[in-house]
């Protein structure tokens, strides 16, 4: 371990390592790189002081080294205990940046790191399933309010926003945060293609099966376990979906997929995936009707979706048979397979979403944060959205980096789109 009152990471020999991965992902973020030559000169976020908590891989460094680069102090930690490239801890560091994360941390030291962010006293906050923002309220409430350093913050994932606005309905907010993932840049493209590829290569990282032929049963038809289900599918399986929610089991019918209770789909599944942001998705009475060799993983953001208290409960012996995997030998003799310990899978057993999807992410993770900078002294502690026109600004300009033009409205049109006399 290598630490400093400004960092804290696992090994600094591997900065190179890191800084080579780190400019792989800056060229394929061109949006993140067009906001960061547009606004460095000017240093739109001098003053601030940014604590983030989120996975740190290549794609967080490009945003992180981009904060900085207009201005900002910025102190990071990780927002899973697997979830940390080690590598791109190391790379932060050396280049001067505040960073506290390892591969590998126990609960006591993932949320030391958080406390050292927070010293800062930040002025804004960026998370991943609420963690800091939790931090914040339960211990340093003082930083939020009139008396106060916080003007904002920002949430990136659904089971993040879920909390946030569950405080918020309650009245417990303290500072207003902006919902990131409920953007259209984010959910329907990073959540998408971004979890459905990065979930689909951690489960063949941690395994090399052969996904043709097999039966992959994905929990939670939402956008992740969407994308879950169209790359299993693309890669030969045969794909059964189980929700709570009719509607979403209604459109993973029309998509072609089968839908049945886990109940049923337990007996018949080789691969199981979990990406419902719910706890108890896969308890005992799951674990004792699986097939012999079943391999079970998780995609939502907290590892409680498998019951892996009840597994061990089940278990007569476990043993770590291939990185990022392990074998549960049932006393029916049976050997269920758990990938990541039942944690994120695409960042724990692979290196998480591409960096072409988390450049729209970030991208509005930035434009949150300007705005919370600039307005956030005057915003009522509440959950906000991303406006339309960022949206579309962000998909403009990646369109525009693809080099794909679309057609644009012109001036009848746009009277006949907004108009209520023009009948047919």
């Amino acid at each position: 371990m290598d630490k400093t009152d400004r960092y804290a990471v696992k090994d600094l020999g591997l900065a190179e390592e890191g800084r080579l991965k780190i400019d792989w992902a800056e060229s394929r973020m061109p949006v993140m790189m067009h906001l960061r030559e547009r606004y460095a000169g000017e240093k739109p976020f001098k003053g601030a002081r940014i604590a983030g908590c989120l996975h740190v891989t290549k794609e967080t460094a490009v945003l992180v080294k981009t904060l900085a680069a207009c201005g900002a102090q910025v102190a990071w930690s990780g927002c899973n205990p697997l979830s940390t490239k080690d590598e791109i801890a190391a790379a932060l560091a050396e280049q001067d940046l505040s960073i506290y994360a390892w591969n590998g941390m126990n609960v006591e030291e993932f949320y030391w790191a958080i406390e050292q962010t927070v010293k800062m006293k930040p002025t804004l906050t960026l998370d991943d399933g609420a963690d800091l923002i939790f931090t914040v309220h339960s211990k340093h409430p003082e930083l939020a309010g009139t008396e106060g350093s916080l003007l904002g913050g920002t949430e990136e994932t659904t089971t993040g926003v879920h909390r946030i606005r569950a405080m918020a309905r309650a009245k417990k907010l303290l500072y207003p945060i902006v919902a990131v993932n409920d953007a259209e840049t984010k959910w329907d493209f990073d959540n998408v293609y971004g979890t459905g590829q990065s979930s689909v290569d951690g489960i063949l990282r941690a395994t090399n099966v052969l996904m043709g032929s097999k039966v992959m049963v994905v929990a939670g038809y939402g956008h992740c376990g969407k994308g879950v289900a169209m790359r299993a599918r693309g890669l030969g399986a045969r794909v059964i979906v189980t929700e709570v929610k009719p509607t979403a089991a209604l459109k993973a019918s029309l998509d072609g997929f089968e839908v049945k209770p886990m109940d049923a789909a337990a007996a018949e599944g080789d691969i199981f995936i979990t990406a419902t942001g719910m706890k108890d998705v896969l308890v005992k009475r799951h674990f004792e009707k699986m097939k012999d060799g079943a391999i079970v993983c998780n995609t939502g953001h907290y590892d409680c979706e498998i019951n892996l208290v009840q597994m061990k409960e089940l278990a007569s012996d476990v043993k770590t048979v291939r990185p990022n995997n392990e074998e549960y030998r049932l006393g029916n003799g049976r050997r269920i397979y758990v990938l990541a310990q039942g944690r994120l899978v695409n960042l724990a057993a692979a290196e998480g979403h591409p960096s072409e999807v988390m450049d729209m992410s970030f991208s509005n993770q930035f434009m949150a944060l300007l705005r919370l900078h600039r307005e956030g002294a005057d915003l009522e502690p509440d959950v906000y959205d991303i406006p339309e026109a960022q949206d579309e600004e962000i998909g403009r300009i990646k369109l525009e980096t693809l080099g794909l033009g679309i057609d644009t409205l012109n001036e009848a049109q746009e009277k006949y789109a907004n108009s209520w006399e023009e009948g047919t």
